[in-house]
């Protein structure tokens, strides 16, 4: 297999690869350098000697994965306020090769409950239940044996717990909400929002200690409401707001000139009230809506 060939072969899993690095890390940057590591232990490898390479890749970004996930924790405990996963572009409904199905867990929600886990149980649900490998195929890429595999997967399926993240409401009501959470915090009119809501809604804002943000979430219709449409009113109005589809989703992207200074998502549960506004201050993760923003 010459240069060329090796390229081939691994551009044609590279998005594949960045979907599973990007789940299992929760920032875009992080699993850009998982994949990236990868493609250099590809093209060290014998690939003469491996039958399957899909496999092969996989497996090597999960390890390194996990390895980056370890440290990733470590360093998060001395993180300051919420953490939120960094904030993606994606198409709502289809996100590259991708169904509709696979673009639902890429929503915040999904991704903070994959936070409960332990980086081989992350790695092990990721593998089988999502992207659907059978239990030989991940307890080979993941150097295990099967038994232990099964045992990660029963584990991180209980902690899980039910599936009600994963919900995504129609298209029709996602924009209901935009509509609605903007007037709010535009005009301070919670009207239209009200109903919307979740009685235990919650908003999570993460500012990595970088940019102004309330460090414990906001909890409850009336709290969230006049969190809207009193400090975010005050904070925001003077805002350009980019509607844009953010991990498979319709959210917001609030701007200063050309500058993201908030991104916002939300959750929803299976009634399709929303359950959770998440707003990411941090610039650092922001930095990769910048070019959606300008435009």
């Amino acid at each position: 297999m010459d240069a060329g060939e090796y390229g081939q072969v691994f551009e044609e899993e590279r998005p594949r690869l960045v979907g599973l690095a990007y789940r299992i890390l929760g920032s875009r940057a992080d699993a850009e350098d998982a994949v990236q590591d990868t493609w250099l232990k590809w093209r060290l490898a014998d690939a003469e000697a491996i039958d399957n390479p899909a496999a092969w890749l996989t497996a090597t970004c999960t390890r390194r994965c996990i390895d980056m996930l370890r440290s990733a924790h470590r360093k998060r405990v001395d993180y300051i306020g919420a953490w939120l996963p960094e904030p993606i572009h994606t198409p709502v409904g289809h996100v590259a090769a991708e169904n509709h199905e696979m673009a639902a867990t890429l929503t915040t929600a999904f991704l903070l409950m994959l936070e409960r886990l332990t980086p081989k149980e992350r790695a092990a649900y990721l593998l089988r239940e999502i992207f659907d490998m059978d239990y030989a195929a991940v307890a080979e890429a993941m150097e295990l044996r099967e038994p232990a595999v099964r045992k990660l997967v029963s584990r991180a399926k209980t902690a899980v717990g039910s599936d009600a993240v994963r919900h995504v409401a129609p298209l029709e009501r996602q924009q209901e909400l935009l509509a609605a959470f903007q007037a709010a915090v535009t005009e301070g009119a919670t009207a239209g929002l009200t109903r919307l809501l979740a009685e235990d809604i919650r908003v999570t804002a993460d500012g990595g200690g970088k940019a102004a943000a309330a460090r414990e979430p906001i909890e409850g219709r009336e709290a969230v409401l006049a969190f809207l449409a009193g400090r975010l009113h005050e904070w925001w109005r003077s805002y350009r707001w980019v509607e844009a589809a953010i991990n498979g989703q319709l959210g917001f992207i609030l701007t200063d000139g050309e500058v993201p200074i908030a991104a916002v998502t939300f959750g929803f549960d299976a009634e399709g009230r929303t359950s959770d506004v998440f707003i990411m201050r941090n610039p650092d993760k922001l930095a990769g809506l910048t070019a959606l923003a300008r435009h």
